[in-house]
């Protein structure tokens, strides 16, 4: 189960799939054939553990005689696996110690047994002494946590990741921490830190156990268009070299990206209608489509309306290539929940901007928090004098 590069972890491959299998926008037709992949998968692997989960939930049809073998198989291996802790613990060294303990924490961890995993993981490392071995068992952790999107074993593992590296740590794991990091960031919708820790891990991505580069890059534009401001997009995402060798391969991206940039609004609509599929299918992002659609929506209706002090609704619609009543519907969504800072003149069919003026912004959130400092001061004067 160790991520070689270029291939991703097959157990995140499978939870993908099971993603799939329950989504409801998948036909039937392809359920049939994820449902036989995902079991060939199953029994490639012996999962026994996970059988027992699926056909508990009516994934998968159980048959006696499959989980019977699969049972036989995992006790098997099982007890050999504890033989050789126990020669290793008597005839050999420390490291050969740890070497048999690992193997069967990867043993769990491939049947699909996540507390037995995790317990185990923590016997490895306690046989651990250096501060990149017990990184990686916190990758196998991490990964045990995106494959049962355990956000609660993900975050605790990040910031145990994190105390480590204060002890010493090579590059190359904090880079790979970054992408992991960022990961967990994108599917608790902090898309802004997600965008931030994604363009750092560009250049030196090697983390191909999560998923591979172009879809690495994909999510990178995805959060970066609602994160950026316009000058940070072109220079960290529109002109960057390695986005640029790659996003070809990932349909609609390119026109996505270029076409906000461009202020090509007609063609950024058409491409980000190819793109919501892929969204909606992603199994990170699917729970946050509603809200990505509306803050892209936010990001290109305020960059269109930047450029006017007023403009008619007839020409914002015909610049996206949409109705007046779609455009009129859409904004007044918009500008009611505070999103967008402009007002609709029905009768003149208008739209007049009314952004916020930035300096008195920043000297009325001065006088607040003047007045806050000050109320401290007094209270503190009061018990001093006391």
């Amino acid at each position: 189960m160790e991520g070689q590069e270029g291939t991703q972890q097959p157990h995140l491959v499978l939870a993908h799939k099971l993603f799939l299998l329950i989504h409801p926008d998948v036909q039937d037709i392809e359920k049939v054939r994820l449902t036989e992949e995902v079991l060939a998968s199953v029994k490639a692997d012996d999962m026994s553990p996970l059988y027992e989960t699926l056909t508990g939930s009516s994934l998968l049809d159980l048959d006696r005689s499959v989980l019977d073998s699969m049972r036989a198989k995992n006790e098997e291996e099982l007890k050999k696996l504890d033989e050789k802790i126990a020669d290793a613990e008597e005839n050999l060294g420390e490291s050969e110690v740890r070497e048999a303990h690992l193997a069967k924490s990867l043993f769990f961890i491939r049947i699909g047994d996540k507390d037995r995993a995790l317990e185990q993981l923590k016997v490895t490392e306690s046989k651990t002494v250096a501060v990149g071995l017990k990184m990686d068992l916190v990758f196998h952790t991490l990964q045990l946590g995106f494959f049962y999107m355990d956000f609660d074993l993900i975050s605790k593992s990040i910031d145990k990741a994190k105390n480590l590296f204060e002890e010493g740590g090579d590059w190359e794991r904090k880079n790979r921490l970054k992408v992991y990091e960022g990961l967990y960031c994108m599917s608790t919708r902090n898309f802004k830190k997600a965008a931030n820790l994604f363009l750092d891990s560009i250049s030196t991505f090697t983390t191909y156990e999560l998923f591979p580069y172009d879809t690495f890059i994909f999510y990178t534009v995805l959060t970066s268009i609602i994160s950026l401001d316009r000058v940070s997009l072109k220079q960290k995402v529109v002109d960057a070299p390695e986005i640029l060798t790659v996003i070809g391969k990932v349909p609609y991206l390119s026109e996505f990206l270029n076409s906000l940039y461009d202020c090509q609004y007609k063609s950024f609509f058409s491409a980000f209608a190819g793109l919501t599929e892929q969204i909606k299918l992603d199994r990170y992002l699917h729970p946050h489509f509603r809200y990505y659609m509306r803050e892209v929506r936010t990001v290109v209706y305020s960059q269109f309306l930047e450029s006017y002090k007023s403009v008619t609704i007839e020409a914002m619609a015909k610049a996206f290539g949409v109705s007046v009543e779609f455009i009129d519907l859409e904004l007044s969504r918009f500008i009611a929940a505070g999103k967008l800072h402009c007002k609709i003149d029905k009768v003149a069919g208008v739209l007049e901007t009314n952004r916020p003026d930035s300096k008195n912004a920043l000297y009325q959130a001065t006088i607040k928090q003047g007045d806050f400092l000050l109320n401290r001061i007094q209270k503190l004067s009061r018990v001093i004098d006391l």
